[in-house]
Order: structure tokens, then C-alpha cells, then sequence
């Protein structure tokens, strides 16, 4: 499910879960942009953020393809702009934690000049308003888990080689909640690009903090580690291998290239699985049998263009429009109400062509909203973690 329980690890420790990323323009603020990371899936009104753990957006500035088939260009490690976040122990109900946002790489597990860090900005756990401060605005808690899907339809297709999606589905993930993290910033402030360049890259990961650093999870475009990396029978060379994990460790800026081989082979199999579900192909592999989305997806963060306004369905746009040869005219990225797998479906088993490919699942259990902090107020029972305030939210 998008990236829940994406691994061994995952599912030993949901404190480092990252459900879901997304990216998008604020729909009430002007020039501002919202990442969004969800981590531990089915939390409770009782489920706290780790204090162990730092819960990290990063992003790099993206220079466009030469080509319809090339690759974007990545930023260098000065121009990295992340946004840590990182809370104390739950004590009595409450927790508080802060957020340190810098520019340079503030990765751990790169040398270098350390980055040049902003103070931290504290916050509180479950305060709807926000912390605020340095042209950022930082809400932290629990709320409902925007994600949605019919899973049985994506497995039963997966099962039986034959898709089963019929456009009559019910989400299988129905009042669930996770932790939400919501990081708003000023574009000007933080995003304003150097020569025009309004092209970023952005991704989410989970790091420990304690002792030595090891990242638990790193997340880009939903589904790359689930519905892509999952599948081990397609995969003739690995097909013994689970390879989320090692994927998890891998720096979403920093590929190495221990595993690259391993990780490719994976996706042209399975890609080309996935394919051949509508009982016809529609991609075609080059000479050396990669699929012509096996490099892109290896890339894997959101690309996003900070000069377009919000649209709620802009994921993989910007790719498919490059890939297409057109101009690009949306933000890409992802919103929170954006169907995403109804996109994959359709890109993966149809290269985008034809009619659009649904599982009939349109919407989570409460659509999200339009005001800070945008996720739905959570589906649990009982008392959050600090008094929520009223947003406005549906």
C-alpha cells in the first residue's frame, strides 16, 4: 500500500514506517509549498513520534532532460535544502519537538562542509496552528491517513496475470490513521532556484538519530518499493532476494552501486509483469532488455515545479510530459487528494494510453483539506496526543 509496511524492517518497526510523501503548492497560501510525510501506519490517539528518530524532507534543485529518454539532472550537495525533524520522549500526553531547516547537505552519512542551519523552531504535537517562524510553518500529529486503494483488485491481478480492475472498488484501508508531518515553507524564502530553475526534486526518509546514523527509510513516488521492488517471481536473477530493505538504506540522492544491478533487474521484470496485464505490451525494452521506465523510477523522489499553482491530479506529469516531448503544465509532484494509483495503473499497464485504468477507489476515508494542515482530522477514538484545535478541515 503506497509505502506502508514497504519491507522486513518496516513492518518490525512502524515508528519508522514512512507511509507516504507527497509535495504540492498550498491551496491558502500564495507562494507557498507543503511536503507532507506520514509515518506509522494504523497509528492511535496512543501512538507517539519516536525520539530516536529524525524525520527528514529533502530537496535538491533538478535541471530538465536533454531528451524524451534521458534522465533529469540532479543538484550538487551545497544546493540541498532539508528540514529536520526530531521530538522529545511523550511525557503525560503531550510531546513537543522542533524542526532545524538548512541549506547545504545535512545529510549524516556524507562528508564535507557542515550545512548552513536556520535555529530550531519548536513545536507542539497536535497544535493545529502550527509552529511558525524563519518563513516556515510546522504541524505535527495525528490525523486520517489520506492514502487510498483497492489492494484485493492489485493483488488478485498480480495473482492471476489477468487485470481484475473493474472500476468497483472499496478502499482497504477505511478509517485508519497515521502520524502526520506537515512542513509548509516559503518559496521565496527557502525554494527561490539560481538562473531560472524552478525544478526540484524532493523526498522524505527516516534517519536514526541516535549513536550512529542509519537511515530506515527514504521515500520518492509512491508504490516504487510495493507495487515495483515487491514482487520476487517475475525477477529471474534476485528471485530469493527481499531487496526493500537494501533499498531503504539507499540515500534518495545518492543511488549506490552496490545494489544498482540487483534494483534494475527487479523493476525490468516486474514493470514488464505489470505490462502484460492488459494482455498486451505496451513498452517496449531497449537492446539490453531495460524498460523504458526502469532508470526514471530509479530516480526516486517527487519532481516538482515550484512556479505552477496547485492541482490536485498533477502526479507524473511533469515526467510524462517530458517523456511526451511537450512542455509540462502542471506542479507535479503529489497532492493529498490526488489518485495516484488510478495513474499508475494506467502509466504502468498502458504506457498512459487509452482509457484511464480505475480500481473505483476515488478518495480516502475523508477527503482532505483545503486549510492547515490540510490531512483530515483522524478517525481514532480517544484523546490525541495535545488538544487539537479546530482547521477547518471537511
Amino acid at each position: 500500500m503506497s509505502d506502508h509496511f514497504s519491507g522486513p524492517r518496516a513492518l518490525a518497526g512502524p515508528p519508522a514506517d514512512i507511509t507516504d510523501f507527497y509535495a504540492f503548492p498550498s491551496p491558502q497560501t500564495a507562494g507557498a509549498w507543503c511536503f507532507v510525510l506520514d509515518v506509522h501506519p494504523m497509528a492511535t490517539a496512543d501512538t507517539s513520534f519516536s525520539d530516536a528518530i529524525s524525520y527528514n524532507v529533502r530537496l535538491r534543485p533538478l535541471s530538465p532532460p536533454a531528451g524524451p529518454t534521458g534522465t533529469f539532472g540532479l543538484g550538487d550537495e551545497p544546493d540541498e535544502v532539508t528540514f529536520v525533524v526530531s521530538f522529545d520522549a511523550a511525557e503525560g500526553g503531550r510531546q513537543v519537538g522542533r524542526v532545524v531547516a538548512s541549506r547545504g547537505a545535512a545529510s549524516p552519512f556524507h562528508g564535507g562542509p557542515p550545512p548552513v542551519t536556520e535555529p530550531p523552531l519548536p513545536l507542539v504535537v497536535g497544535d493545529t496552528t502550527g509552529a511558525e517562524g524563519g518563513g516556515m510553518r510546522v504541524y505535527a500529529g495525528l490525523r486520517s491517513d489520506p492514502f487510498f486503494i483497492d489492494l484485493r483488485q492489485f493483488q488478485q491481478s498480480i495473482q492471476t496475470g489477468t487485470s481484475a480492475f473493474d472500476g468497483r472498488g472499496t478502499t482497504s484501508i477505511p478509517g485508519a490513521d497515521v502520524l502526520a508531518i506537515v512542513v509548509e515553507v516559503d518559496v521565496a524564502t527557502w525554494l527561490p532556484g539560481t538562473g531560472g530553475v524552478t525544478l526540484w526534486a524532493a523526498a522524505g526518509e527516516t534517519v536514526l538519530s541516535a549513536g550512529i546514523p542509519v537511515r530506515l527509510e527514504r521515500t520518492g513516488r509512491p508504490e516504487v518499493k510495493n507495487a515495483m521492488l515487491q514482487w520476487r517471481q517475475f525477477d529471474k536473477l534476485n528471485s530469493d532476494i527481499e531487496l526493500r530493505d537494501l533499498y531503504n538504506l539507499e540515500d534518495p540522492f545518492h543511488m549506490g552501486k552496490d545494489y544498482l544491478r540487483a534494483y534494475r533487474s527487479r523493476l525490468n521484470a516486474n514493470l514488464a509483469a505489470l505490462d502484460l496485464l492488459d494482455g498486451s505490451i505496451d513498452w517496449t525494452p531497449d537492446a539490453e532488455g531495460n524498460h523504458p521506465l526502469t532508470a526514471l523510477l530509479l530516480d526516486d523522489y517527487l519532481v516538482i515545479d515550484v512556479s505552477k499553482p496547485y492541482q490536485e491530479d498533477s502526479f507524473f506529469e511533469i515526467e510524462s510530459a517530458i517523456r511526451a516531448g511537450r512542455p509540462h503544465q502542471t506542479c507535479g509532484g503529489r497532492s493529498l487528494n490526488d489518485d495516484v494509483m488510478d495513474t499508475l495503473y494506467t502509466l504502468l499497464l498502458a504506457a498512459g494510453a487509452g482509457g484511464r485504468i480505475s480500481d473505483g477507489v476515488d478518495q480516502a476515508t475523508v477527503r482532505a483539506g483545503v486549510k492547515f494542515p490540510y490531512l483530515a482530522p483522524a478517525n481514532a477514538v480517544g484523546a490525541p496526543l495535545a488538544p487539537a484545535k479546530q482547521d477547518g478541515a471537511p
